[in-house]
């Protein structure tokens, strides 16, 4: 079968090291091909110079047999290429509509660009509102604005990198039947996830990267996950152990009837929201995207004030007491955000570092201590195992999984009271994986009180000692993690079950 694309020992190379070393493969029309790799192996790097975002040192690309140099993401575009990235490529002042018809050629036409993509996201189960603004979108549903914004582009190959990573087990399965029949009609996908049994389920091909270097292939039904994670890492992925809690009497974090609304005129107004976070636990958030987590996260980390009494540190009042006050106060928070939230872009990691480990002894006197500021940022590095050049490395340079780990390792390395994480193994490797939520474990084994929100239900079963839901802003109570399943919480997720019947 003719190929659509061809790589012939594509090759990346930047300061102190080699993204992309020599990597070969191939996709043919209408097939679903995954491309495998830890952290840091060279796949998004590879999957940008196919999108003409980046441009090869050396190597060929191949379009339907035919040499070519992609530019640009213009180029690509024209030829049939789209890219959903794992970072997305949106603008946040601006609505869903707006962002979409940037991207789209032709007539300049508003409201019949958000007929098409109220319709497109109905049709393959990705409903988004045409006209928020992006900046009051989760992390899921502007996931969904750039699948939209592909499909609407009809292309030839899709490139995916890490699309399920903050979607439900639910929205994946109808992704899944997306690309299927969009794979049926001709248009091949280069797939990107570290999520083996997706990749076992969906994909037709597999080609492992390890250090930039193509280490193996596969065929995904044929072989198991522990096999396929062999390819990529060279071992069996690490198992997580999780010992009984024996949580402290009284709440490290208490929400108590927390009702606010939402900036957003088609935001999610918070109802009644209460739960205790004890010192010796975790407790996980599961939900849809989009039903109230963003809004819960902006008042709990201080980002929103004026809950007065709703929000507590022990038994302090912190409602009132901005971002700053509340650190001080032993409060941590990682976003689901990483790059503008998380860390900024074109700062350093050590300087990143700085943003929120100060008071680790970082600043005397109003003098910061580069030295020991980059001792703090080089033990993250070493203690995650962050893939960088060192800690003068940008934010921006790093994968999307290794600067996940290094926000993550900062917010932990500061011992704090109380953590906050949102999807805290969002597109990171399954190695890398298995040690963060280790780690998430065992700090809270050693005191302290960690809440995670995450839409991965399987990583919230593994962690956490109690599970709450939240649906249009309304939240569950907490279960413990042994008095339910993976069923049970996912129809809450969908609404039904008594503590959502007024919401419903």
């Amino acid at each position: 079968m003719a190929q659509r694309l061809e790589l012939r020992a594509v090759t990346k190379r930047y300061p102190g090291t080699i993204a992309n070393d020599a990597v070969s493969l191939r996709v043919a029309p209408g097939e679903i091909h995954a491309v495998l790799g830890e952290n840091g192996a060279g796949k998004s790097t590879l999957m940008k110079i196919v999108y003409g975002a980046l441009q090869a040192d050396s190597g060929d690309i191949l379009w339907h047999g035919e040499k070519l140099m992609i530019a640009s993401p213009t180029v690509a575009r024209r030829l049939g290429i789209g890219m959903v990235y794992q970072h997305f490529s949106l603008f946040e002042t601006v609505s869903v509509v707006e962002n979409i018809a940037v991207a789209i050629e032709g007539a300049f036409d508003l409201p019949a660009l958000a007929a098409r993509i109220a319709e497109l996201g109905k049709r393959y189960g990705l409903p988004v509102d045409p006209y928020r603004l992006l900046h009051h979108l989760s992390v899921g549903e502007r996931q969904r604005v750039e699948i939209l914004r592909c499909l609407l582009q009809d292309p030839k190959l899709l490139i995916l990198d890490e699309p399920t990573s903050v979607l439900t087990p639910q929205a994946a399965r109808s992704l899944f039947e997306v690309l299927r029949t969009l794979a049926a009609e001709g248009c091949s996908i280069l797939y990107i996830s570290h999520k083996l049994d997706e990749i076992r389920e969906l994909c037709d091909s597999a080609t492992v990267l390890r250090a930039g270097r193509v280490v193996g292939s596969a065929i995904p039904k044929q072989v198991t996950s522990a096999e396929l994670a062999r390819l990529m890492v060279g071992a069996a992925p690490p198992a997580v152990h999780r010992d009984t809690c024996a949580p402290e009497l009284e709440p490290r974090l208490e929400i108590v009837g927390l009702s606010t609304q939402s900036n957003d005129p088609r935001g999610i107004a918070l109802q009644d929201v209460s739960l205790e976070v004890h010192g010796g636990e975790i407790v996980g958030i599961a939900g849809v995207s989009g039903n109230g987590q963003s809004e819960l996260l902006s008042w709990l980390s201080g980002e929103l004030t004026g809950a007065a009494a709703r929000v507590r540190l022990g038994s302090e009042d912190v409602g009132d007491l901005r971002v700053a006050e509340r650190r001080a106060r032993g409060l941590a928070f990682a976003p689901e955000e990483r790059l503008g939230r998380g860390a900024v872009p074109h700062m350093t990691l050590a300087d990143n570092a700085l943003l929120t480990g100060h008071g680790q002894g970082l600043v005397r006197r109003g003098l910061i201590s580069r030295g020991k500021v980059g001792g703090f940022a080089q033990k993250i590095i070493d203690q995650f195992g962050v893939k960088c050049v060192g800690i003068t490395a940008q934010a921006r340079s790093l994968s999307g999984g290794n600067l996940q780990k290094f926000i993550v390792g900062r917010e932990m390395s500061l011992s704090p009271r109380v953590l906050i994480v949102s999807q805290p193994t969002w597109g990171v490797d399954i190695a890398a994986s298995a040690f963060l939520r280790q780690s998430l474990i065992d700090l809270s084994r050693h005191g302290a009180a960690i809440l995670v929100i995450s839409e991965e239900l399987d990583e919230l079963f593994e962690i956490c000692d109690r599970i709450a839901v939240i649906f249009r802003g309304r939240l569950s109570e907490a279960t413990p993690c042994a008095a339910t399943n993976v069923e049970e919480i996912g129809l809450l997720m969908a609404g039904i079950g008594p503590a959502f019947e007024i919401a419903a």
